[in-house]
């Protein structure tokens, strides 16, 4: 299916309603409000602000949503009061969803919007990201996955239509390992390096992982750091930060995101980087014909719980890849 005719499929999902949407700026919700702003009978977007995403995010996404016409509200929730967040524990990504979650909900039912949805796609679901439930808690909407777009894909359309968007909109903490505190220090020190390698240098996304007297770049163009001498620059400025060593990791952030399986002769194996809830999993999933405690069995998928998905009797690469996308809403993980 080419491009074009899954952001038909979008585009009929979100006809004549009144869609809300949590709002980042990001290529995913930007693609969903822009075209909501173009068939909803009304929009609202709805962004959080937790003090932990990098600098202008607030702005961009006020720009954003004016240009669009659209409503746009701001919610102000401070992350430094929640113990449980600062724990930054393996499942922080679903404690911070549940907090942005449960008040875009809430905010979105007190103005009559009874569309809510957010900007999942179908590549977030092969990636390691558990904040994914909090979706499904929340009966937020995806039509993003409904219409099996990738990441790829909806950059490849923004930038075809000239949309703009924000390619920095992850929240800081996920620069300090899991289980090792956030703290109101780490992450001055994060955003002040990321700042500073982001007007010194033409990088669109800037990451500076913060392990402890080690920080970590990583960004989209390596060479950007390698040339002209601007490393020793970037090493200066972050020793001068707190950092006693600097490294640069030389594999590239690709935001491109897409999904491809090992295919061969009508079978199809994938491994998911997390386990499977089976149980959870079995409510989601029809047509079942055979379970155990390791696997579900349908009609042409085996689902494992170890996160092991196969698939055979499928007569093309096309056949099988869309079928892994049928199967792939219906899994729920664990934590």
């Amino acid at each position: 299916m080419i491009i074009e005719d899954k952001i038909d499929i979008v585009k009929d999902i979100l006809k004549d309603k009144k869609v809300a949407i949590g709002f980042s700026g990001g290529a995913d919700s930007t693609l969903m409000t822009y075209l909501s702003s173009k068939v909803a009978s009304d929009t609202l977007a709805v962004t959080i602000d937790n003090h932990l995403f990098p600098k202008g995010f607030i702005e961009h996404a006020k720009n954003m949503t004016q240009s669009f016409g659209i409503s746009h509200e701001i919610i102000d929730i401070n992350f430094y009061s929640d113990e449980e967040f600062l724990s930054n524990m393996a499942s922080r990504c679903y404690t911070c969803r549940n907090l942005m979650y449960t008040r875009i909900k809430q905010s979105a039912l007190e103005k009559g919007f009874d569309y809510i949805c957010d900007g999942n796609n179908i590549s977030d679901l092969v990636n390691d990201r558990p904040g994914i439930l909090i979706t499904y808690k929340n009966n937020f909407k995806t039509p993003l996955i409904e219409a099996k777009l990738t990441s790829k894909e909806i950059h490849e359309y923004l930038n075809k239509n000239n949309i703009p968007y924000s390619r920095s909109t992850t929240c800081l903490a996920t620069r300090i390992p899991t289980n090792t505190q956030t703290t109101h220090e780490k992450i001055e020190r994060i955003s002040a390096c990321e700042d500073y390698i982001s007007a010194n240098t033409n990088c669109e996304i800037v990451k500076v992982r913060d392990f402890g007297e080690i920080g970590v770049v990583e960004v989209d163009n390596v060479n950007e750091i390698l040339s002209e001498d601007k490393y020793n620059q970037i090493n200066d400025a972050l020793k001068r930060q707190g950092f006693k060593k600097v490294a640069l990791n030389l594999s590239q952030i690709d935001d491109d995101e897409s999904i491809s399986i090992d295919y061969n002769d009508g079978s199809f194996i994938y491994q998911l980087p997390y386990t499977i809830n089976l149980e959870d999993t079995k409510k989601q999933t029809e047509n079942i014909i055979s379970d155990d405690e390791e696997k579900i069995e349908l009609d042409k998928i085996t689902i494992f719980e170890s996160g092991l998905i196969k698939g055979h009797d499928l007569e093309s690469y096309e056949l099988a890849l869309d079928e892994f996308m049928e199967t792939l809403p219906k899994l729920r993980r664990n934590i």
